[in-house]
């Protein structure tokens, strides 16, 4: 509860190295170029890029021009051509067009291509294919981990879930355990490593490798214990509607690389502007991990406190008002900004998220993941599909519905995908294909009896909320695992006493106290048995690749006590705001301090849209 807070959490450590690291090697290997160049940088490094080296940097070091990779003939007149990119087929490929068009007009330049993080045998294979191995350098930019604030660490790398968990493509794992190699030399080494998920677990191996090749040395660690999950272990989560202030924001104005555009309606002006999200913000910082219903409060009571501060200036004297001018007032002005435009950013999020279909909406969700009702959440999830209202909206609650039900009847899955075709297109049969393929919404298979059910039937006659007996036989007709884990690990807290938002007693807060985050429950489980003892029917339901390896190290146990009170948790497959703000809740409640690494953040709409087939 909020009263019980632990005041001595320990001092995150000071992770701005990392920022600084990548930018030397930036610019060491724009120095291997000598001399004027032009730099094409692809589109999703651009964001990134930015955070790390600005373009003043990159003009201090011999970058004339810069332009973006846009797979077309180019209009540069450089001598010397630098080429950024992600390791990807169809930029090389590109590259190798650029190369030969020159070569083809008998123009003599020089190429140099730098691959972030890492290049790929695939690409240098096409560059030989492509006859121009000998025309161009290569290189890698090893810049793996992007600060996005105090506590939140990200590897940029939005495809990494499709890749990974939807093509089987494993070549971002040895990428993820460079990361946690980065980390380990930087801020370990660590003395004990848990994870779940099979992707984890490759990672991890990878990652030990790395650490028996490079030179062991005895240092102070400043991070002790480590935790690896794989997103595919809980994916209900990314699909529920976020609603606290920060995960609100990335729903509905989709914040990149840390950084959000608020449009003319928020500014209160003919203008967008860009807005970079992190604990610099004060007024952010206070409201980030806030339930929604709890910010307008704050902010109102935050413009009277500025209001009081500004209105001391009435009574001052000619010194005074100088001290005042010189040390306070640029200081209120700044905050004074920050507030007008989160209470923008929160009247237009208002406009959108207490209309009727909103509220409606999240009432099925609270039912699905209760378990009750289900006929109902049919029928408004039909009614949505009927009126063609968002996409990605109706495929995210069938998606729910799928998980959480372990699967759709046979009838329900066939009338539901027909009728999602009919509204949204018949092209998203291939889209239907990759969903099955995850196991995000999937058709029970015949022949599945009802299971368990003598132990619930008499529950489910005495529950008033259980809703027709058809739907709770219905419910019954599989074995499903979000049900068992929800019941085993007590996610939907009972709700026959009202949730009071305004002081949390549970990480369910960040759902309107209707469902505590299973990535964010297995954490604090383990983290509490020190180990995955006692969570066995667990890890069977998830399908296990579970582990716990406990590190020798051999620095002083004392130093150590802080460093172990700090958790690094790591996402692979990427990370809501929601789980960052339970995280940050439950680092209160227990006195740990949480760091989040992600491979990106995302949320239910970047989930569906990755498996859009329109997305290669």
């Amino acid at each position: 509860m909020a009263h019980s807070v632990r005041r001595d959490a320990p001092e995150l450590p000071d992770f701005s190295l990392l920022k600084r690291l990548a930018r030397d090697q930036l610019i060491y290997l724009l120095e291997q170029l000598p001399g004027k160049k032009d730099l094409f940088i692809e589109a999703d490094l651009m964001s990134p890029l930015d955070r790390i080296a600005n373009v003043t940097t990159l003009k201090e070091h011999e970058v004339d021009k810069l332009y973006k990779v846009e797979h077309k003939s180019i209009v540069s007149t450089s001598d010397q051509l630098c080429f950024l990119i992600r390791p990807r087929i169809q930029t090389v490929k590109w590259i190798c067009d650029v190369v030969n068009a020159d070569k083809a007009v008998g123009k003599f330049r020089r190429y140099k291509v730098i691959f972030c993080p890492q290049k790929f045998y695939a690409c240098e294979t096409l560059l030989e294919e492509q006859g121009i191995i000998g025309d161009v350098t290569t290189d890698e930019w090893s810049f793996y981990l992007l600060p996005l604030d105090d506590d939140i660490i990200s590897l940029e790398l939005p495809e990494f879930f499709r890749d990974n968990f939807l093509e089987g493509d494993q070549r971002w794992v040895r990428t993820a355990g460079s990361a946690l190699h980065l980390l380990h030399s930087l801020y370990g080494p660590f003395s004990k490593v848990y994870g779940i998920g099979r992707c984890s677990k490759m990672a991890y191996e990878s990652w030990r490798e790395q650490v028996k090749e490079g030179e062991q040395r005895v240092r102070q660690a400043d991070i002790g214990n480590v935790f690896l999950i794989d997103r595919d272990v809980d994916l209900v989560t990314p699909l529920c509607s976020q609603v606290v202030y920060e995960g609100l924001v990335d729903d509905i104005f989709r914040i990149k690389c840390g950084c959000v555009e608020f449009g003319p309606d928020v500014t209160s002006s003919d203008k967008s502007m860009k807005v970079m999200l992190n604990s610099q913000d004060k007024v952010f910082n206070e409201i980030r991990n806030e339930h929604f219903s709890q910010v307008f409060g704050f902010l109102s009571q935050k413009a009277r406190n500025l209001q009081t501060a500004y209105d001391k200036r009435s009574g001052m004297d000619i010194k005074q008002m100088k001290t005042f001018v010189s040390e306070e007032l640029k200081g209120l002005k700044k905050e004074h900004r920050l507030l007008s435009l989160h209470i923008g950013a929160s009247e237009s999020m208002m406009k959108k998220k207490t209309k009727q279909d909103f509220q409606e909406m999240l009432k099925t969700e609270h039912s699905l993941l209760e378990g009750f009702e289900i006929r109902e959440c049919i029928s408004f999830i039909e009614e949505h599909i009927n009126r063609q209202a968002s996409m990605v909206e109706s495929m995210r609650l069938l998606c729910l519905l799928s998980l959480t039900e372990n699967g759709l009847l046979p009838k329900d899955y066939r009338s539901l995908k027909a009728q999602y075709l009919q509204s949204y297109g018949v092209d998203h049969l291939l889209t239907f294909s990759n969903l099955k393929q995850l196991g995000l919404l999937v058709e029970q298979q015949p022949g599945e009896t009802l299971t368990v059910m003598e132990s619930r039937v008499g529950k489910l006659v005495n529950d008033k909320t259980a809703g027709k007996l058809t739907d709770a036989f219905s419910s019954l007709a599989k074995k499903s695992n979000f049900r068992a884990l929800s019941r085993r690990l007590n996610l939907v807290p009972k709700s026959d006493e009202e949730y009071d938002l305004r002081v949390p007693r549970d990480m369910a807060y960040i759902f309107s106290g209707a469902y505590i985050p299973l990535s964010c429950k297995l954490i604090e489980q383990v983290l509490e048995r020190d180990g995955w003892t006692g969570l066995e029917e667990v890890t069977r339901m998830i399908n296990g690749h579970e582990f716990a390896v406990t590190g020798s190290n051999g620095s002083d146990p004392r130093g150590r006590s802080d460093a172990q009170r700090i958790i690094l948790v790591m996402f692979l497959g990427g990370c809501t705001y929601s789980e960052i703000s339970a995280l940050r809740f439950l680092g209160k409640e227990k006195g740990y301090k949480f760091v989040v690494v992600t491979t990106a953040i995302t949320n239910s709409a970047r989930v569906l849209e990755s498996m859009l087939d329109n997305h290669a």
